[in-house]
């Protein structure tokens, strides 16, 4: 962080000990911390302060944190860490698909807390430092523009999440090549530590995109006990190896033994 003008964050909770317990780690490690406790006084405090980062507890009283991370991210490109007691793998996923940086589950550890905004920080400074033009990205009828953010299929539209768009331009990047689940954790969504089961459920909503029969997936084929592949020139005949996919997911898959 620079000496000169510390990050600022954001601290979103209706739990005081919570949000006392949050800042004091987050202003030890050196940032300026402002708290809110619902989403109302978090919206205002953000029009007026303008945090380097925000941390946003899912379940707030009246507006939910996912309607404030909407709001948040409709204003401009701050980068949200959400805060959720909710083990279910769907609201996770959502969170993420609409614009937040990272999630920790309650309960969480404080010191792994300052990481990771560190961390999402880190991340958001090197975006906004502006990157050569990209050529666009060709594969099995689909074509990828890294810069205007589109993705077409035979010429028909995709609508893509963030993160979907993001690992499908990695698998373009990486035709033929094996990637482990937690390489594309750290490579896609920048984590060094996370749940697995979002890059499975990811990939599962990519395919429902992009294969003709997400069941029996040509392109993203699962290579078991390692991750994924884009097979960029699949035929019509490969197997069903989807099948098991969720399950796999659910308990961690092959993840750990990926290279």
């Amino acid at each position: 962080m620079h000496n000169e003008s510390p990050a600022r964050v954001l601290v979103v909770d209706d739990d005081p000990t919570v949000a006392e317990v949050v800042a004091g780690y987050l202003g030890r490690a050196g940032f300026a911390v402002d708290r809110a406790a619902d989403g109302p006084a978090a919206l205002e405090l953000a029009a007026a302060v303008r945090p380097d980062l925000v941390l946003l507890d899912l379940m707030l009283p009246g507006m939910d944190g996912l309607e404030v991370c909407r709001r948040l991210r409709a204003e401009g490109p701050v980068p949200v860490i959400m805060l959720t007691a909710r083990g279910d793998e769907e609201d996770r996923i959502l969170g993420l698909e609409i614009g937040a940086d990272d999630y920790v589950t309650k309960p969480f550890s404080p010191r792994e807390l300052v990481l990771r905004a560190e961390a999402v920080l880190r991340r958001a400074r090197s975006r906004a430092e502006v990157p050569p033009p990209a050529p666009a990205l060709r594969a099995a009828g689909i074509v990828l523009d890294p810069v205007a953010r589109q993705a077409t299929k035979d010429g028909a539209a995709l609508a893509l999440t963030l993160r979907e768009f993001d690992l499908l331009a990695f698998l373009l990047r990486h035709p033929g090549r094996a990637c482990g689940r937690e390489e594309l954790m750290h490579k896609v969504w920048g984590w060094e530590f996370g749940d697995l089961s979002t890059v499975t459920v990811h990939v599962r909503r990519l395919r429902a995109k992009i294969e003709d029969d997400p069941a029996r997936p040509r392109f993203i084929r699962t290579v078991w006990g390692v991750g994924y592949r884009f097979d960029a020139g699949a035929g019509a005949g490969a197997a069903a190896e989807d099948g098991s996919e969720a399950a796999a997911g659910a308990r961690g898959g092959e993840a750990g033994t990926d290279a």
